[in-house]
This record gives structure tokens, sequence and C-alpha cells, in this order.
């Protein structure tokens, strides 16, 4: 089984399948490993910050890995915001079998209620160097923007609506 767990930045991907992994034994790779392995080493002159150019470049490199793993019978998480809305037509029914994906949306209120909360733990698996800015306004238009895309494409989402640890230990059992 191949498990996608994709969202906005801070809405904890990682957090997730670091979770999965450890209940599971599944291993997890996170999609900002191969953008800067790929960086670093001089694989790729796109910037960290080409979103538009990194998504289908990475992209590539990822449908191949979730074939591979599915050909090798392998179970596999893969997490990360460059994973495509029409993820599904880069497979054939047989592939897609084994795949499930999940969008991790925050609604308005729960990004209200917990923006302060939700900026404390953003870094709480990566421990990233360096810290960036996200402002509320336009995390709200991400996540609004990635629940409409979920449903123009009809793929599932997890709306974090409350409790977010409370509602992701109920849908993933971890």
């Amino acid at each position: 089984m191949i498990i996608l767990i994709t969202g906005t930045s801070c809405t904890g991907k990682t957090f997730i399948s670091q979770k999965l992994m450890e209940k599971y034994n599944i291993p997890y790779i996170s999609i900002d490993h191969i953008k800067m392995g790929l960086i670093r080493s001089g694989n790729t002159n796109i910037s960290v910050y080409d979103d538009e150019s990194l998504m289908p470049y990475l992209w590539n490199i990822v449908k191949e890995i979730v074939k591979t793993a599915i050909e090798n019978n392998q179970n596999l998480i893969i997490e990360g915001v460059y994973i495509p809305f029409d993820y599904k037509e880069y497979f054939t029914d047989i592939y897609l079998k084994h795949i499930k994906y999940y969008n991790i949306i925050f609604s308005k209120e729960y990004i209200h209620n917990n923006f302060e909360t939700i900026i404390k733990y953003a870094n709480e698996i990566e421990k990233r160097q360096n810290d960036f800015y996200i402002d509320k306004d336009t995390f709200i238009k991400e996540n609004e923007e990635n629940l409409l895309q979920c449903k123009k494409y009809n793929n599932p989402f997890i709306l974090i609506n409350n409790n977010y640890l409370e509602e992701i230990k109920n849908c993933f059992q971890i």
C-alpha cells in the first residue's frame, strides 16, 4: 500500500507520516528531502522557492518511486506539498488500487482559533534551520484553495475543524 499525504505547509504531514511509520513500521519519504538532495547536489537549477517548477519536476520522480514500490509489493508513505491534485491521471487502475491519498486541510475557523499553536508546532518533527514566515490570511486562502481543488478532482481530504490530534488519530488510527 502506498499512502500519499499532502496539504499546505504546516498541516502536519510529516508528523502524521512519522506516527504512521512508528505504529505500522512503514517507511516514509519526505518529498522535501528529495527536493533538497537534488538542489544541494546541483542536479537541478530550480530554486527552493520556485514551487511552480518544482511541482512537475519532483512529481516526475515521486510517481516513479510510487510505481516501483507497488511493483515490488512494498508499503510506503510519501508526504509533501508537491503531490498534484490530478495525481490519478499519472497511474493506471492497476496502480491506483494500491494508493491511498490524504489531503490535510484546516478549516478557516480552526486556523482562526489555533494559528499561534499551528505556528508553534510547524517545526516539531523537521526542526528546520530557517524559520519561515506565514501569515494567517495567506494560510487560510491556501487551505481553502486545497479544499476547492480536492472537491474538483474528487480527492479525499481530512478537514480539521476542532481538535487536530483527535481528528488525525480517528482518521489514521494512530
